[in-house]
């Protein structure tokens, strides 16, 4: 049935939900083999990378249990308002002059004020010269007015994750629900804006939620997944929660490699962290792409670190061109 499966998704059909949930008990070996001939498949041998800027940190009205920038938790990090134009201007270019990385602007909060879009917009306008640049933004719960600026400006993608499955995602938020989470993804797919839309995984749901949520994504039309794992922040409700082991993240990945065959897969928070010493093992596991550099709150991993490790596998960053 692997045989069957892995040659489903070469041709590029993604497996059904019961066949995902016979997948997580295979051989690793077995498993990984069959992820890294459809990535290759599909992506061949380059990595997609991105980094991010978190241009207003904390203060958040959102109450999610994991998260260290909301005001609901009790985290030591550093707070500050929107960035002004001159930093934020500085900060994007200083990404993007690596010609490999987009560049993703995050902010806290359950969306920007329309004073905040606006200088947004007015940033990014003048860093493409009016024309699509190769930025990111995550900035909230947005209207479909407010979507349609960001595209006008040249804001190329928009990211906005589902986070769990409908069913286990009022365990993770009650400030918004997964419903409105899923009507933002899809008032931008509609604004034109590629869309980045994924989870967060360790937060004590179970592989039916996972498999859920990549039912989800797929049928969405979803192309660009982030892969998120916890990081157990001192201060937050799920402080004391376990992370996941290595083993548990890789198979993850590759779970979502034979259901997702054609999407770029980004392993981005909690990288470090939960892979360890097991992190060139994500490319194993069907992942072609990582964030690199900086988290929002917690130290990422050096960029630098991350093309060593990406060339040492005979792998390339993709440049600002092929990378979608």
């Amino acid at each position: 049935m692997l045989e069957k499966l892995i040659a489903h998704a070469v041709r590029g059909g993604g497996c059904s939900g019961t066949e995902a949930l016979w997948l997580v008990g295979q051989d690793e070996q077995d498993l990984f083999c069959g992820a890294t001939q459809i990535r290759e498949a599909h992506h061949g041998n380059t990595v997609q990378l991105c980094s991010i800027i978190n241009a207003k940190s904390g203060q958040c009205d959102m109450d999610c249990r994991f998260c260290s920038q909301s005001a609901h938790n009790s985290t030591d990090i550093e707070t500050y308002p929107f960035l002004d134009f001159q930093t934020l201007e500085t900060r994007i270019r200083d990404t993007l002059d690596s010609n490999d990385r987009r560049c993703g602007v995050v902010t806290s909060g359950g969306k920007l004020s329309s004073t905040e879009l606006d200088a947004f917009a007015d940033t990014v306008q003048t860093i493409g010269n009016k024309n699509p640049a190769p930025i990111c933004a995550s900035l909230g719960r947005l209207t479909a007015h407010e979507l349609a600026r960001l595209k006008s400006a040249g804001v190329t993608r928009f990211h906005h994750n589902l986070e769990s499955s409908e069913r286990y995602y009022p365990q993770v938020c009650t400030t918004q629900t997964w419903f409105q989470r899923l009507e933002t993804v899809k008032a931008a797919m509609a604004a034109g804006l590629e869309v980045c839309c994924g989870g967060l995984f360790g937060l004590g749901e179970s592989w039916d939620d996972r498999v859920s949520l990549a039912l989800t994504l797929r049928e969405l039309g979803i192309d660009s997944v982030p892969i998120n794992f916890l990081y157990p922040h001192d201060g937050t409700p799920l402080r004391d929660m376990p992370p996941l082991v290595a083993s548990e993240a890789l198979r993850i990945i590759a779970l979502y490699r034979f259901m997702l065959p054609k999407a770029t897969l980004r392993v981005c928070g909690g990288r470090t962290h939960v892979l360890g010493e097991r992190q060139a093992e994500l490319f194993a596991a069907g992942a072609n792409g990582i964030m690199t550099g900086n988290y929002l709150t917690v130290a990422g991993s050096l960029y630098e670190s991350d093309l060593e490790m990406i060339r040492s596998l005979s792998m390339e960053p993709a440049s600002l061109e092929k990378n979608g």
